[in-house]
This record gives structure tokens, sequence and C-alpha cells, in this order.
């Protein structure tokens, strides 16, 4: 695997949008061919090497690439948009929206992510060592399709509505997150492993949340089902609820909270 370097050499005025720092849009391309890539400075075009030092050519195929991003980039977003294969590793924070779309390989962070980390993801694997923003593995505004596959881990906290319009996948946070984790959720497994804010599976119709640590509340459109041991892996004793059936009758959503950390309603 040939592994590719971006440094960053500079802070633009307004953040940037920069969807080529991908191993699809790198793969068969040199040194000098991947610092000339147009990325989007607000309304004007640069490229790629007005803001990044650029070392090393990248491999025949997205499965032989590797790129290193040497530093916080907070103000860059999109990275990995859409990427199929290989890796992407951020030795820092990272912007909005990245691992957008994203089909394949893996994107880790070292750092911090902003929000929409994930978001309507198809498959691959991201992971986060810091704390993410909000949306986590969500649609983006005006959309109802979610995350569909895939894994995303943060070890740290997350935001609020992680998981929105899900419908497959993994998304494990190892810290806390906000409110309405899972909201109008349709499949796929959101496991937290702190406390989470109000509302949790929110409108959910399909699909699993596991809570580890205490929940603000639960919204009473949800119907108490009994005591579960170690669901889908997670150690201990939990409540089940089903729901939300403020949805109708038909809803297959799972809520599991702690049982020693959580009161039934």
């Amino acid at each position: 695997m040939k592994e590719v370097v971006l440094t960053p050499k500079g802070e633009p005025d307004v953040p940037i949008e920069a969807e080529v720092i991908c191993t699809d849009e790198f793969a068969g391309k040199s040194e000098d061919e991947i610092a000339a890539l147009k990325i989007y400075e607000g309304n004007s075009t640069v490229e790629l090497g007005e803001y990044f030092d650029v070392e090393g050519d990248a491999g025949d195929s997205p499965e032989n690439t590797r790129i290193v991003i040497e530093g916080d980039v907070p103000w860059v977003k999109l990275i990995g948009y859409r990427m199929s294969a290989g890796e992407i590793l951020v030795k820092g924070d990272i912007g909005r929206h990245a691992g957008a779309e994203m089909k394949g390989g893996k994107l880790v962070v070292e750092g911090d992510a902003d929000d929409w980390l994930g978001r309507e993801m198809k498959g691959g694997e991201i992971t986060v060592y810091g704390n993410a923003g909000n949306y986590v593995g969500s649609s983006y505004r005006g959309e109802w399709r979610g995350m569909s596959g895939g894994c995303i881990l943060v070890k740290g906290d997350v935001g609020d509505e992680i998981g929105e319009w899900m419908s497959d996948g993994k998304i494990i946070v190892e810290g806390d997150a906000g409110i309405m984790i899972g909201i109008h959720m349709q499949g796929g497994t959101i496991i937290v492993r702190g406390d989470v804010g109000a509302r949790p599976g929110a409108q959910m119709e399909g699909g699993t949340v596991v809570v580890c640590g205490r929940a603000e509340d639960v919204l009473p459109s949800f119907r108490y089902e009994g005591l579960r041991e170690d669901p889908i892996g997670e150690t201990g004793t939990f409540h089940l609820f089903t729901g939300d059936y403020a949805n109708g009758p038909k809803v297959e959503g799972e809520l599991y909270l702690n049982a020693t950390l959580n009161e039934v309603p």
C-alpha cells in the first residue's frame, strides 16, 4: 500500500470543502497531480496544494492507497467522502461531514470529529479516538436516509440525534451521548456505554438502542417488556422497552436501559 502524506500549512478564513481528500480521488495520481486537485474555499476554487504540502504518490487503486494527514484540520469538510476502500488517518481533529456516504475502507481520527460524522454511510469503518459532534451516522437536512451500513466507533462523547433515520450498521459510543439518539431509526444498532439525554429512540420503528449508563427519560409511547440479560453482548441486566408506538402499532424498535442505573417509569 502506497502512502500520501498531507501536512497542513495554513488555515483559511472560511472552512474548505475537500471531498477530493479520498483514496478514490487520489488513486493512480502522482504527488504533483494530487497537489493540483481542486477544493472549494467559499465560492472560489483553489488547489489542494494551497493548504497542504503533499508528499508521496498514490497507489494504483483505492485499496492500495493510504492517506495520512499530519495535524488538526477542523476547517476541512468532507474528508473521505464516498470512499470505497483504502485508509485515511488524521493525526488530529477533523471537520464536518467526514466519511459522508462512505462505502468501504477505514477512516481513523486521532482527535475530535465535528458534526455529521459518517452521515448516510453505507459501509466501511470509522474510528474516532476523541469526541464527535451532533448527527453521527445520521441523514442530512431534508433527507430521510441515514446510515445504512458499516461501523462507527467513538471513544469519547457524542452530541445529539446520532443515528437519525439509520436503517442498518452499528454505532458504538464509549462515552456519553446527547438527546434523541436513534430518532426515526429504522434498523441497525446503537450502543452507548455512558449516559444519554432525553427521549432516546424517539419515533423509532426498528433497530436496537442499548444504553449502558443512565437515560434522562423514556417516552411514554414506549412499552415496558421486562428484564433481559446481556443484550447483543453488552454485559448486565437491562430493562427492555419496545416502541415508539406513537408511530402506530406495527413497530419493532428495541430500547435497552441498564437496570441498575435506571428505574422503570
